[in-house]
């Protein structure tokens, strides 16, 4: 049986707002404050950065908290919209996007660890100043390890997500291909951090997540602006009453005369 729902703009819009959350939150923290801060450098100068602008680092946790909150509730509004067009997508949808929420929060303990290693006093006495910034450097890089797990599941949902997206028919299906090529970029970029040296300083390192970052960026301001279109509306084919006097002949009473 057709199922005619209308999808309740009020939901999409929801979604939208909670998807332009992410994407701000995580490009500031993932993008903006280490490039802001200049965390590429050497160990002394990454420390020394880190010193200077200290609350810059700070506002950088706190969008990452921000954003995984937010994470963790736009699946459940994506799937009250659209798991009427595919259950068990909308069920992997969910399940790969909360999935990377515990791992992406227990990644930021090396962020509060970075923040102990600058500034507690009494480290000084147990470690030179170059001892505390391999240390700091460390869990940085640790940090950007843990990323990499929580990117295999960043990318995995956008694949049942783009599915639903394409077969609904109240969003744009453009988008919905967006999103299913943002997922293969992003496992495309994983496998590149992982099985090629100096990976992140080639071409395909600067760019391969950006169809990602297109495809996600334009359904978020889609559902915000422009929510979910209506359909035309089907009704299910019903079954007709059998007028039982036409379609069977009476039964008969009398014998049949001989010729």
């Amino acid at each position: 049986m057709l199922n005619t729902d209308q999808p309740n703009n009020k939901t999409a819009r929801l979604a939208g707002l909670l998807y332009l959350i992410v994407v701000i939150t995580s490009l500031f923290s993932l993008v903006y404050v280490p490039a802001g801060l200049g965390l590429r450098g050497n160990a002394l100068q990454i420390v020394r950065s880190l010193h200077e602008d200290e609350t810059l680092y700070r506002l950088g946790m706190m969008a990452s908290v921000l954003c995984y909150t937010a994470f963790f509730l736009l699946p459940l509004v994506l799937y009250r919209l659209l798991s009427g067009y595919g259950r068990y997508a909308g069920a992997l949808m969910v399940t790969f996007a909360l999935l990377s929420v515990p791992i992406a929060l227990s990644n930021l303990r090396h962020q509060f660890e970075v923040l102990s290693l600058l500034n507690d006093a009494n480290l000084l006495h147990i470690y030179s100043p170059r001892q505390l910034s391999a240390k700091i450097v460390l869990a940085l890089d640790q940090y950007a390890s843990g990323l990499l797990v929580s990117k295999l599941f960043w990318g995995l949902w956008l694949a049942p997500f783009g599915y639903l997206v394409f077969k609904s028919g109240v969003l744009p299906k453009f988008l919905g291909i967006l999103l299913m090529f943002g997922c293969v970029a992003y496992l495309v970029d994983l496998g590149g951090v992982v099985l090629v040296a100096n990976y992140k300083h080639s071409f395909m390192g600067n760019y391969a997540s950006m169809p990602a970052a297109v495809g996600e960026i334009a359904i978020g301001l889609w559902l915000l602006i422009m929510g979910a279109q209506r359909q035309s509306q089907r009704r299910p084919i019903e079954p007709q009453p059998v007028n039982t006097l036409t379609a069977f002949p009476p039964r008969m009473t009398e014998p049949l005369k001989p010729r």
